[in-house]
Order: structure tokens, then sequence, then C-alpha cells
């Protein structure tokens, strides 16, 4: 799958999650996927099995996901407008894309382990356990590529797909759609042609309408 496959993918699921057992090799249990009601019309079985397989693995850690979670809120935090990224499942989503587009396991866990080395370094301790202040601190050094020193670099590569990640899960999720405005789409409410433009072309309304 692309990413955009991949977003798709997780808001299938996330409709009809929960519903559909492990799935195996067997044929009996390849019809019971086809026959579940629960899953939404238009998705194909394989689409359906490969996204609630993806699901069930486990690639993070606790840890890793603690820290996946900080980093999501010091991107999007919570305002008078809208939830944080973790409230708009944010982590959950990061879980998922790494395991369906796998190029980005490496430079994540890499990413996480440079940061808490680093805190390490700085504060003598892993960057959850650190004070909001020194955590911030160090994002700063990282959140700009452009201005980040060379010894900074590997961190502000981990930052940008952090950033990435981020914003993607939370501007697809609920909480994202909402706080951007969007709509979506309307049925259009046609009352005729105004007045004025009718008389602007020479018609009289009342000869149409009384």
């Amino acid at each position: 799958m692309n990413r955009r496959e991949s977003l798709r993918a997780l808001g299938l699921i996330a409709a009809g999650s929960g519903l559909l057992t492990t799935a195996c090799n067997s044929k009996d249990t390849k019809n019971t996927t086809a026959d579940n009601s629960e899953k939404l019309p238009g998705v194909q079985d394989f689409e359906y099995e490969r996204t609630k397989q993806l699901q069930d693995e486990k690639f993070f850690d606790e840890h890793e996901m603690a820290t996946i979670t900080v980093l999501a809120d010091i991107i999007i935090p919570k305002d008078g407008k809208s939830g944080s990224a973790s409230e708009a499942g944010v982590p959950e989503f990061i879980e998922f894309i790494v395991k369906d587009l796998p190029d980005n396991k490496v430079p994540m866990r890499g990413g996480l382990r440079w940061l808490d080395l680093q805190a390490k370094r700085r504060y003598g301790t892993v960057f959850i356990k650190c004070d909001q202040k020194d955590q911030l601190a160090l994002v700063d050094d990282i959140a700009y590529p452009e201005l980040a020193k060379p010894d900074m670099q590997q961190g502000a590569a981990f930052f940008s797909l952090m950033r990435n990640l981020t914003s993607s899960g939370f501007y697809t999720s609920e909480i994202g759609i909402k706080d951007i405005g969007y709509a979506g789409n309307k049925p259009g409410v046609w009352n005729g042609v105004p007045d004025d433009v009718l008389k602007e072309h020479g018609f009289d309304p009342s000869k149409f309408f009384g």
C-alpha cells in the first residue's frame, strides 16, 4: 500500500474494528471474513484481512509508544479549539503506519533511541522522564532542519518524520477534521433564478411565479 491507501485502510478498519477474529489461512475463516456484516461496502476481503492483521501486530514497545505520545502532543497540543494529537489517536496511527510502510521502522525506532541518548547526556534520564522545559529545549534543537547543528541532523530528520506522521494522523481524525472546519459534501439548495437577475434580463418574475 502507498500512503494514501494506508490512510484509507486505517479509516476503514477503525469503522469496523474489533469484530473480526484473527485471520488464518483456512477456507472457512476466509469465508467468515467475506461474510462479516461489519465489513464496510466496497472493502475487499484482502484489504480487511491485511489491515486487521497489521492492527493485531505490535511493533513499538510501551516506552517507545509513551515517547511517541509525548512528542505528538508537543507537535499538536490540546488547545481551546480541539483536542491534542494523542486524544485524536495519533500514536496508534503511527504504530499502524510504520507496520504498513516498513521503511519507516528503522528511522522511527532509531530516532526514538537517539532522542533518549541525547536526553541522558543532557539531563541524566530518558526523554519522557525529563521536565517539560527540558523536553522542549531538546525538541527546539531538532525542530528546524535548516537551523539544526551538524550533530543534531539525525535528530532533525527523525523529528521531521515524526511531525509528518503526526500531522497526517491528526488531520485524518475526527478531531482534526473538525479542527480545520471541514464540513464535507452537502446537498445544495436552489430556489430558482433571483428576481433581480430575471429583471436584468427583461423577465417579469410575477409572470412566472405569480
